[in-house]
């Protein structure tokens, strides 16, 4: 059996170099973040002119960016959750989750970020399963999720480890649609359909569901990792995925989850003076609009090749013929 899973890890490494190469987005900027504690940037959403980030350290606030020079300032905003709804998950995994936030703070782990045309403001709890829905006026309230989201997604193989929950969010302008990211071992995107602060699986939570390791990107040395998805984000009726091992966002299709598209921005973020510590320096937010997009790096106030020790935000360009583009 072991033989048969290092063949099959193998010819899975064989056929991703042998693929053409991927379509390098170009850098429009780069946009140190002052002001976000502890450098963790993880989640970014763009709700209406302003551009909001979250950090997963911090249960009680939103971050406005302030994004009118080289220099981004964070401004809080913020709110009290009210305690969370109980999900189905075990008690070790409750228990691991509870220890992490009292040593390293941010209980709830906010991992995601999104918005919808009224300005509710949308944050995915990685240690609770659970969404908590901020209305413009700052008031905060979980959503009614059906526990069958996390029995499904466990059967499935996802939301099995700790701290490989769920990573990514996106709603529809409408808000009557939302998609979640399992992040690893098994990764996976689950869908939810509602109104207001009730939500129901409609037809199964579960688009898809997927294990299995790739090689990494030439740059670093071509070392085989897990698959993950670190963001989501909804654009002109597509999801899109943040693949930050293999540094990549790949355009997805609503109905179930599969590829499409696949665009690369490993060329930006791997020149020598971007280096960060292996496995530090985390492409973890995502949100993408016409023009291009946001990418948040989770760096943990940990220095880079070039000094540089604060979170950032890069802007990227749309692919030359468009993120809908067959080309």
């Amino acid at each position: 059996m072991r033989s048969l899973a290092v063949a099959l890890l193998l010819v899975s490494a064989a056929a991703s170099a042998d693929a053409p190469p991927l379509e390098e987005l170009s850098l429009l900027g780069e946009y140190p973040v002052e002001g976000l504690a502890g450098g963790n940037l993880s989640g970014l959403a763009q709700c209406e002119d302003t551009l909001w980030a979250v950090s997963d350290r911090e249960d009680d606030r939103l971050y406005r960016l302030q994004t009118g020079a080289e220099v981004w300032q964070a401004e809080a905003e913020p709110f009290a959750a009210p305690p969370p709804p109980a999900m189905p998950l075990p008690w070790g995994l409750r228990m691991s989750t509870w220890v992490a936030g009292q040593v390293r703070g941010g209980g709830l782990d906010f991992e995601g970020l999104s918005c919808d045309r009224q300005g509710n403001r949308y944050l995915v709890s990685e240690s609770q399963a659970a969404v908590l829905r901020l209305t413009p006026l700052g008031e905060a309230r979980w959503l009614a999720l059906p526990e069958a989201v996390v029995r499904q997604a466990r059967a499935s193989g996802m939301l099995l480890q700790f701290n490989a929950l769920l990573e990514g969010i996106a709603v529809d302008p409408a808000g009557e649609r939302l998609w979640l990211a399992g992040e690893r071992n098994r990764r996976g995107l689950l869908v939810l359909h509602g109104n207001g602060l009730s939500w129901r699986c409609s037809g199964g939570c579960v688009l898809i569901s997927e294990g299995g390791s790739e090689p990494a990107p030439a740059q670093l040395g071509g070392e085989v990792r897990p698959l993950d998805f670190s963001g989501l984000a909804f654009h002109q009726e597509k999801l899109f995925t943040l693949e930050r091992q293999a540094h990549r966002i790949c355009r997805r299709q609503l109905s179930d989850g599969a590829v499409e598209r696949c665009w690369s921005f490993a060329a930006e973020a791997l020149t020598d003076a971007r280096r960060y510590p292996p496995s530090q320096g985390q492409a973890e937010a995502l949100w993408v609009d016409a023009e291009g997009a946001w990418i948040g790096l989770d760096n943990q106030g940990l220095a880079r090749a070039d000094g540089e020790q604060r979170p950032i935000v890069w802007r990227v360009a749309a692919p030359k013929h468009g993120w809908g583009g067959r080309r």
